[in-house]
């Protein structure tokens, strides 16, 4: 079940579709394609859909969706559990016939019967092998079970935890096949990561009382092991199971919030892997520099603002000719007119600053991409800001800027602090109203450069505007 043609390091993501992908197994996808990505191996996709009832069509194109989003391509097509059952049967019955397995008769009730026996007996719960040794054959409402040794020791070195090495006496001879035919977990697992060669299995460690149940499988098909690597959980900025309340989204909500892909699996990498004390990488730098090593062994704790910090930091990284096309959804969403792209390109760098998400750069950018004649003012921004006096500075002001023969941010700037230097204001006096009939708001970028990147006649025309209210 081996495939010698494939390379050295294969790596696999493998998610259930009963959801949305989250973050917790958008860090595992991005550990596993980062390391094949950076000793030049394979990543492979594999959907774990055999749970019939809870899986999903919806969540498997959620899940590929947000792959392609974070940048994490796979080799080959998306592998499906539920096409495979042919080849589980295949290895079950290499194990029936090796004698590794046995077919079991004890219904659920006995099993549990059993478990509260040993309970009761101060003894771990599990079942107690009588079928070990029957012979029995396939019949309804049987299954098939691994037999485990009764002595010994599992161990294995975990890329992420080191050495650990379980009883054999702690494990029970484990369901292969259930009663209706399907596989169990445990099975399906190592017989996909047998077939697709994978070569390192990075996962959370929830996992990790999966793993000794695995080897015994992977032994039992003459199989040579993979190695294993156990992350932490990503746990709440209180240290409690990561959820909801502590900000955490699927990755496809992050989309829709106007974060940078690249910025997410920077901030998820980080949330478990360390290089020195850098905080930003680049999906270049990530792939250049994870090797698997310097894996957190302690789980590290989600926070939204640091997330959110991260992401402004890309965004600022990032050119106006770049960001444009990721801006024009967001744009069309806040209903700006997405018309003029050499004004959308000047424009983007005065927002670029005071931005954390897409979202806030296209909301930001509303007021300087909407033509004068549709600019909405805020009520109660021009009753503060257009006084007689400050109606006054603005009327002043559109004849002295409307004289001006180069209309560039150095201009721009002369002329208003000439026009406040000449009448001896503070510019907090004439700034305000100002800045109220430009944008129709009291916040926004530098006021010079606004007008340069609105040019001449857009910036007068709505001066004229708001004389006019």
């Amino acid at each position: 079940m081996t495939n010698s043609a494939l390379p050295a390091i294969v790596t696999r993501f493998a998610p259930s579709p009963t959801g949305h992908l989250h973050i917790g197994g958008a860090r595992t996808a991005i550990f596993c394609w980062l390391l094949a990505r950076h000793h030049g191996g394979r990543f492979v996709l594999r959907i774990e859909d055999t749970d019939m009832e809870r899986s999903r069509q919806e969540y498997t194109d959620s899940i590929l969706a947000s792959m392609r989003w974070l940048g994490l391509d796979h080799d080959g097509d998306p592998v499906y559990q539920r096409q495979r059952f042919d080849l589980y049967n295949e290895a079950i019955d290499q194990l029936l016939a090796g004698g590794h397995a046995y077919w079991c008769r004890c219904s659920p009730d006995e099993v549990e019967t059993m478990r509260e026996k040993a309970r009761g007996e101060g003894r771990k719960p599990r079942y107690d092998g009588r079928c070990r040794d029957m012979g029995l054959a396939a019949g309804p409402g049987r299954v098939v079970r691994l037999k485990a040794p009764l002595s010994g020791r599992i161990v294995f070195e975990d890329m992420v935890k080191g050495h650990i090495a379980v009883e054999a006496s702690e494990l029970d001879d484990m369901v292969l096949r259930k009663a209706d035919g399907s596989p169990t977990y445990n099975l399906a697992v190592v017989v996909d990561d047998i077939a697709m060669g994978i070569s390192h299995v990075l996962r959370g460690d929830d996992h990790v009382n999966n793993t000794p149940r695995q080897i015994l499988i992977y032994r039992a098909l003459g199989a040579d092991l993979p190695l294993f690597g156990h992350v932490p959980m990503i746990l709440g900025p209180d240290r409690q199971k990561l959820s909801k309340r502590h900000g955490a989204k699927a990755v496809i909500e992050y989309e829709k919030d106007g974060l940078l892909p690249e910025a997410l699996v920077n901030y998820l990498v980080r949330l478990g892997w360390s290089h020195g004390d850098q905080e930003l990488f680049s999906l270049e730098d990530l792939v250049r520099l994870f090797d698997g090593k310097n894996l957190n062994s302690a789980a590290s704790a989600f926070d939204p603002e640091k997330l959110m910090w991260v992401n402004a930091q890309h965004l600022r990284g990032q050119s106006p000719e770049a960001l444009l096309p990721r801006l024009l959804p967001f744009l069309a969403e806040a209903g700006v007119p997405a018309t003029d792209e050499p004004l959308m390109a000047r424009c983007i760098p005065l927002v670029q600053p005071r931005a954390n998400s897409l979202t806030e750069m296209a909301a930001q950018l509303r007021p300087l991409l909407t033509p004068a004649k549709d600019l909405i003012y805020d009520e109660a921004a021009l009753a503060r800001a257009m006084t007689p006096e400050g109606r006054e500075h603005v009327r002043a002001l559109r004849t002295t800027l409307g004289a001006l023969v180069d209309f560039d941010r150095e201009s721009l700037h002369a002329c208003l602090h000439g026009y406040v230097e000449q009448r001896a204001l503070k510019f907090k006096a004439v700034a305000p109203p100002l800045r109220v009939a430009l944008l129709g708001s009291a916040g926004g970028p530098d006021l010079a450069d606004a007008m340069a990147a609105l040019g001449k006649s857009e910036a007068l025309a709505r001066l004229d505007k708001a004389l006019q209210l």
